[in-house]
């Protein structure tokens, strides 16, 4: 499928996909949404692909809702008058489901790993979407901002489920409230992201992780990444040991047998089982 707003390139098992509106700064659209979305679903069943990396085009990575839309700008249909009952009962509502948090989910329900360069500005749905990726680098010219309050709206994209889970209840707070653009120290600092590189070295540095993921079983990769996606929110530590169970009792016969293998006969592993079609027949396990 070839994409309007987004570039997606695949070598070596690494996705690199890449916001493409530099003129605008990568600002987010309706448009950009559905094919975020589309490019996550379709990452998360493709064996070329073991892990991903999102950036920017140009000097951002996203700064935040195209405001210039005709109407409502966020795409949101203001004839409709939805409950919370509505939202509860409805997988979508159209014209009512924000589109940053959609996308936030469809990376949430991804098998894939997902590492973020912010390249430069991330505000607004730029920040948000930040908050569902796993691991968060950052060059020296990212800008991040959670601006919502600056224009009269609230936090969107999950993000009240995902940033204090990150960073603590009080700081996502006070990065809501008050609105403020930081730099990427400060968000080293509050252990937003992992690190901060010159501009032009943070590339190197995801793909470096991006590469080391991808020598791992597909299947081992994907378990790993829902259990503790999913299971650092459940009730009780009886919870992960349940699925804890499930997973290695599965693993362990088949990429688990050649790790072990390779493991004593002193040599690089050879995993074969994909995450499109070898996932145990537990999984998904929450449906």
């Amino acid at each position: 499928m070839q994409y309007n707003t987004l570039d997606y390139q695949v070598n070596d098992l690494v996705l690199t996909l890449t916001l493409n509106r530099p003129e605008q700064m990568n600002s987010f659209t309706v448009e950009m949404a559905n094919e975020l979305i589309h490019a996550f679903n379709r990452a998360s069943d493709d064996d070329a692909v073991s892990a991903i990396i999102v950036t920017g085009a140009g000097k951002a990575f996203c700064a935040g809702m195209d405001l210039t839309r005709e109407g409502n700008v966020f795409g949101l249909d203001e004839s409709k008058t939805p409950t919370v009952s509505d939202m509860k009962n409805n997988d979508i509502i159209e014209g009512v489901n924000d589109t940053g948090g959609l996308v936030n989910l469809s990376i949430y329900e991804c098998k894939k790993p997902v590492i973020a360069v912010i390249n430069g500005a991330a505000v607004g749905v730029g920040a948000t979407m930040l908050a569902a990726m796993d691991i968060r680098i950052a060059t020296d010219r990212a800008k991040i901002g959670f601006v919502f309050e600056k224009i009269g709206i609230t936090p969107e994209a999950c993000s009240s489920w995902f940033l204090p889970r990150i960073v603590g209840l009080s700081q996502a707070l006070e990065w809501v409230y008050t609105g403020d653009i930081f730099d990427g120290d400060a968000a080293k600092a509050a252990g937003f992201v992992r690190s901060v590189h010159p501009h032009d070295e943070a590339m190197a540095e995801a793909m470096k992780i991006a590469k080391s993921i991808a020598q791992k079983s597909q299947v081992g990769i994907a378990l790993a990444r829902q259990m503790m996606l999913r299971l650092s929110a459940a009730p009780h530590p009886r919870d992960a040991h349940d699925v804890d169970s499930l997973s290695i009792f599965y693993a362990s016969q088949k990429d688990g047998k050649e790790g072990v293998a390779s493991f004593l006969e002193k040599r690089a592993p050879n995993f074969k089982e994909k995450a499109s079609t070898d996932m145990p027949d537990f999984y998904p396990w929450w449906e």
